[in-house]
């Protein structure tokens, strides 16, 4: 249609465009999907293997709405009927970036963000299995189609160590490292200082100040 074609050439804004691609992707509305993904990219910002995108359009913007916005693009990408190679090599860059942005608890800056951008990790995950393992130390992890939204966390316990990284299954994973330091007791300062000799003297008087230090 010429008259949504010119309308989509009006389309300025970045959140937008990735929320009707996403929409257009619901509605298996394939021409019109693919028009938006042509504007989508001309504005990527690409690093490499990851590729988001930001309302302002710079590459050192990461904030909720970025994370946002790369949400929708992901959610439009994975919302076909056949996901290619092509797109899941697509898919596999922004997912990189998201990634980087999760806090140590698997959120994101805000309740919105997070809750958009999770939907979007979550079809990256249908049936997998995540082993870590150390010597002394082995974890596993099953994610499916019940839990797939489910942030899961187990402690290391043989720390340090050398931990390899198993994963079966034929969709992907996000799997992350945090070293979270440990509360430790506080402790204060205590200084004790006795003077040896006569201060009352006014001159010619040695005296010895000795500090003790707690």
């Amino acid at each position: 249609d010429p008259v949504v074609t010119k309308g989509f050439e009006d389309v300025k804004n970045t959140y937008t465009t990735a929320l009707l691609a996403y929409t257009f992707s619901l509605a298996k509305d394939t021409d019109t999907q693919q028009q938006l993904f042509k504007k989508l990219e001309d504005v990527a910002i690409s690093d490499r293997s990851h590729l988001h995108w930001s309302q302002s359009g710079s590459a050192g913007d990461s904030d909720s709405l970025a994370v946002e916005i790369s949400s929708y693009v992901l959610l439009a990408v994975l919302t076909t009927d056949s996901v290619s190679t092509a797109d899941l090599g697509f898919a596999n860059r922004i997912v990189s970036w998201l990634v980087k942005q999760q806090n140590a608890y698997g959120g994101f800056s805000s309740t919105q963000d997070t809750v958009v951008a999770l939907q979007a990790l979550s079809l990256y995950a249908t049936k997998v299995t995540v082993t870590v393992q150390s010597a002394g130390d082995t974890h596993h992890f099953d994610v499916n189609q019940d839990n797939k939204l489910l942030y899961q966390e187990k402690q290391l316990q043989n720390v340090p160590a050398k931990y390899s990284i198993e994963v079966k299954g034929s969709t992907c994973v996000s799997v992350q490292f945090y070293n979270i330091p440990t509360a430790t007791e506080a402790k204060t300062l205590s200084i004790d200082a006795k003077i040896e000799g006569d201060c009352k003297k006014t001159f010619g008087q040695d005296l010895l100040l000795n500090f003790t230090v707690k």
